[in-house]
């Protein structure tokens, strides 16, 4: 069994971490939310206090799936110093545009092999091992990754280098978070309207309306429950803000972009941050 550490247990790394437990020894980082940590420490991971301990073992893979670009390269720059240069090294944090060229440049200074891969899906997913993986890095390393990423993706794509990659999974959050804010707006138009909503779910399904987002949301906010997309609002403003700099000279994809951004920007403004982004329909002064 490999040894395999893993930074970053929070919403998408309890799931990833808890499938890789199946087949590889897994060493995780104190994290601030304990939940995840102790129910993983439960299942056989072992907990590592500080990041000095990484000499102490022979990590073969170090994952890293954190909230965004700075606090990466901050871990980056704390770590790299404790690796030896055999160590595979995959990145599932989503990045800006830039990001990954920095954290690529970070570890070639120690001649640790730095790869990509963004993943598509939830929290939900990733528990089910059923994720989609976004790969970049060398092409003789793509094989060595698959050995772990399989343990949580259904599919991994290659797309090539690492630049590339990071702009595929930006490109395909947009996509997946314009077609959620759209959700969102139909349910609340619906529920201003006073239009039955689960006929015109079943209408939308039938139709070129149908989606993942709807299917994701629909089945439980027409419950009244409207906790079906686990993706919060300031994570949501925080990857518009990625994709609005990506396609900065696309202007058609630059204005969407931009007008989706400002939906979340003022839902974080009014408190909203934490809250997941179907929770939204729920909040008439959104």
């Amino acid at each position: 069994m490999s040894n395999v550490g893993f930074i970053g247990v929070g919403y998408m790394g309890y799931g990833m971490a808890k499938n890789l437990l199946k087949k590889h020894n897994v060493y995780i980082f104190a994290h601030k939310n304990r939940k995840p940590v102790n129910k993983l420490i439960k299942i056989g991971a072992k907990e590592l206090k500080n990041y000095s301990e990484i000499k102490n073992i022979k990590i073969d893979c170090l994952m890293m799936c954190v909230t965004n670009t700075p606090i990466a390269i901050n871990v980056a720059n704390k770590i790299k110093n404790y690796l030896n240069s055999n160590t595979l090294l995959i990145d599932l944090t989503t990045h800006d545009k830039n990001g990954t060229l920095k954290m690529n440049k970070i570890f070639q200074s120690k001649k640790i092999s730095y790869n990509f891969c963004g993943v598509m899906g939830g929290p939900v997913q990733s528990e089910q091992g059923i994720l989609g993986g976004i790969y970049g890095g060398k092409k003789n390393d793509f094989p060595k990754c698959k050995k772990y990423l399989n343990s949580f993706c259904k599919s991994v794509f290659n797309f090539g280098d690492v630049s590339k990659a990071s702009s595929a999974k930006l490109l395909s959050n947009f996509l997946s978070l314009m077609t959620t804010t759209s959700v969102i707006e139909f349910f609340k138009s619906a529920k201003k309207l006073g239009i039955n909503i689960k006929l015109l779910c079943d209408v939308a399904r039938l139709g070129s309306g149908n989606s993942g987002a709807l299917d994701r949301i629909a089945n439980k906010a027409i419950k009244g429950n409207y906790k079906g997309y686990v993706f919060s609002v300031d994570n949501t403003y925080k990857d518009l803000n990625y994709i609005n700099d990506l396609v900065s000279d696309l202007p058609n994809a630059n204005k969407l972009s931009k007008l989706a951004k400002s939906f979340y920007k003022e839902a974080s403004k009014k408190g909203f941050g934490n809250f997941l982004v179907s929770e939204l329909i729920d909040k008439e002064k959104y």
